[in-house]
């Protein structure tokens, strides 16, 4: 009862000022607390301009740390919100006031365990940015080398938890409320937002998710990731190589500059695809914000809270899916989404094929510069209705960060579609992995793999063999009764063969079985 009561009045809280930036439409269709909804409308009603997406945005802002981040998630959703309002959201930034620098150098002394004058040379006492998570400040360590520090923001993980248990109830009682709503999984995606934020408030997994990511792009050029200072890192705080650059969404400077805007985006194309396709491990937050261009023309990554995983078959579906689309083969976009299980078998193919054709037709015949991957993927969300097709968490950071790579080429290079840049990549890709010759090497590969379990499932079937040994007189092994082997030979009524035919299958399952637990 506590509990209800204290999140009710929350959401009283946070209904007002939903109200008073003409937003209240995020909760009003919830099946939850509707009076103090309609409370919060009465006491704070307010017309605001702009569109919706826009006001929600700025309420958001206004509710601080947790909701900025819940805001950028739902950008990922235009299946709940629509196209517009997750654009919106989507351009949705947490910048926010800075906290003192004396709590700052106090955090970094307490964590990394010295003075900071043992630690660094030099530190900046003005942060150079402020996000709902930590701040950054410039700095020189003892060696000489110029660093950034990120530090988490005090008692952020208390705000957090207040707001997440708000999360949870509501999306338990959505859940409960409206079946024909679990599909989109309420209570699943909350524990999703709340185990990326864990992630994020943990420094030491940035500092392991940028220093994997730099690994995976040594080869590639026109992409850097700034290398971090282990013995200068802990839970609370990151030291980074500090970075130099123009912001990547200030096309004029950058031209200025000497750099050209055509191939920064070719670099940014093929980064995000080699992230993608290539390696499944993608920086899932790339708005302007965290992306820079050196002296050298080359694009610096910052800020790696946010990252996105794609295992291999994944990867296949979609490029099968984006085959599909591009060469208007329905049948396979719909075969494909069947064969990933991301539509129920007891829907029907030939009506899922209809539907992806209504996606896919308007497009076909269009300029490729005309065309939006991002946008098609919107699309696809909006018949996840009509279908009862969950909700694929791991997808929707994908989807996300395509809109935000998709928006940055069309601000660098209007005339320029991003994809069609990566068009290379993307035949190879499917060439090295869909063709004759990837099926063979994945023959090859199932093989060699069977190979090295052979010797456990004859190590098995011998342990098995005497186990079995005495059933024939042999010496040890497992004993069985003479009855027991009487009902094994013994022909059951009715059947044509006895049943120690079958004992080869027995064995097989329990070879299997050993195999599973060992």
């Amino acid at each position: 009862m506590a509990r209800a009561i204290k999140n009710l009045w929350r959401l009283f809280i946070i209904s007002r000022v939903l109200a008073r930036h003409d937003a209240l439409f995020l909760v009003e269709h919830l099946p939850v607390a509707r009076a103090v909804l309609l409370l919060a409308r009465l006491v704070a009603w307010k017309r605001e301009a702009g569109r919706p997406g826009q006001r929600l945005a700025r309420a958001l802002s206004e509710l601080g740390p947790t909701f900025i981040k819940v805001g950028q998630a739902l950008s990922t959703r235009p299946d709940l919100l629509g196209e517009e309002v997750a654009a919106d959201l989507s351009e949705l930034q947490d910048r926010l006031s800075p906290f003192p620098s004396a709590q700052a150098k106090a955090i970094i002394e307490k964590e990394l365990g010295a003075p900071l004058s043992e630690l660094y040379a030099d530190f900046h006492d003005e942060p150079v940015a402020a996000a709902s998570i930590a701040q950054v400040h410039f700095a020189t360590t003892l060696d000489g080398e110029e660093v950034a520090v990120k530090v988490l923001r005090p008692g952020v993980e208390k705000a957090f938890a207040r707001d997440l248990d708000l999360l949870y109830w509501i999306a338990g009682l959505v859940e409960a409320a409206q079946p024909s709503l679990r599909r989109l999984k309420p209570v699943e995606t909350v524990k999703t937002f709340e185990d990326s934020i864990e992630m994020e408030m943990d420094l030491r997994f940035e500092a392991a998710a940028g220093s994997e990511l730099a690994e995976n792009l040594l080869e590639d050029p026109g992409f850097h990731i700034p290398a971090i200072e282990w013995r200068l890192t802990s839970q609370r705080v990151l030291t980074l190589e500090r970075i130099h650059g123009i912001p990547i969404d200030e096309r004029e400077a950058l031209i200025a500059a000497g750099h050209d805007p055509k191939v920064i985006i070719t670099n940014a194309a093929n980064a995000f695809f080699n992230m993608v396709f290539r390696d499944g491990f993608f920086h899932a937050d790339m708005h302007p914000g965290n992306l820079f261009v050196d002296k050298n023309g080359r694009i610096v990554a910052v800020d790696f809270g946010i990252m996105g995983r794609v295992d291999r078959d994944t990867r296949r579906y979609l490029a099968e899916m984006l085959l599909g689309f591009l060469t208007g083969n329905y049948r396979r976009v719909a075969e494909v989404h069947f064969e990933a299980g991301y539509v129920p078998a007891d829907k029907s193919i030939d009506a899922f094929t209809q539907a992806s054709r209504s996606i896919g037709e308007p497009i076909m015949g269009r300029p490729l510069e005309e065309i939006s991957v991002a946008r098609l993927l919107g699309q696809l969300f909006q018949i996840t209705e009509q279908f009862g097709m969950e909700t694929q968490p791991q997808l929707l950071l994908l989807q996300k960060t395509m809109v935000l790579a998709e928006g940055l080429g069309r601000i660098l290079q209007p005339d320029t579609n991003i994809w069609i840049l990566a068009q290379p990549l993307v035949e190879r890709w499917m060439r090295d992995n869909l063709g004759p010759q990837a099926r063979v090497k994945r023959a090859v590969e199932s093989v060699a793999m069977a190979a090295e379990t052979l010797p456990r499932i004859l190590q098995h079937a011998e342990h098995t063999a005497k186990m079995f040994g005495s059933a024939s007189g042999a010496s040890g092994g497992l004993k069985l009764h003479k009855e027991t082997l009487d009902a094994l030979t013994k022909k059951p009524q009715g059947a044509r063969r006895p049943l120690i035919t079958a004992l080869p299958w027995v064995l097989v399952a329990m070879l299997l079985y050993a195999l599973l637990v060992k």
